[in-house]
């Protein structure tokens, strides 16, 4: 058995269904070519470094299987055109490699964009701004508050007498 990555881009704005679509029609074609399915894994949205068909970002899916010596090619040219042809309109890019079958499976990824934490002190205690904190801020407010209100002047003001 060989063993094969493919790398797949798809458009931002792709849909659950058309995921799990993605996913199912890959698996048909490595099933009927008597491959297995090891992993597909979606990486999540990710900022691109340069625009692809006019997209500043994509959606990435790493799909990993084994084929057989005799059903290779069938398997990636049936693959090729999936990707190429019947899907144009949801994948960007994608790229098939041979895997060296001693090389361990798995592989680190950062966090992508749909997943990120949207809490902002968790993003600074994550990027080690603890200086940022909203404890810490919050003090250093109360500190300027009351420094503030001891160098301002006592202005003996009447607001009532001028209304009437």
């Amino acid at each position: 058995m060989l063993r094969y990555e493919t790398l797949v881009l798809a458009i931002p704005e792709a849909t659950d269904d058309e995921c799990s679509a993605l996913e199912s029609q890959f698996n048909k074609i490595v099933e009927q070519n008597k491959g297995k399915l090891t992993s597909f894994d979606r990486w999540g949205k990710y900022r691109l470094a340069y625009a692809v068909n006019r997209q500043r970002y994509g959606i990435y899916f790493l799909a990993r299987f084994d084929a057989t010596e005799t059903g290779k090619h069938n398997m990636l040219d049936e693959i090729n055109k999936l990707l190429t042809i019947k899907l144009e309109n949801l994948v960007m890019r994608s790229l098939t490699s041979v895997l060296d079958p001693k090389t361990p499976v798995d592989y680190r990824r950062p966090a992508p964009l749909d997943e990120r934490p949207r809490n902002v002190d968790e993003f600074l205690k994550e990027n080690k701004m603890d200086g940022l904190l909203k404890e810490e801020r919050h003090e250093a407010r109360a500190n300027t508050s009351s420094l503030a209100a001891e160098e301002a002047p006592e202005l003996d003001i009447d607001l009532d007498a001028d209304l009437e």
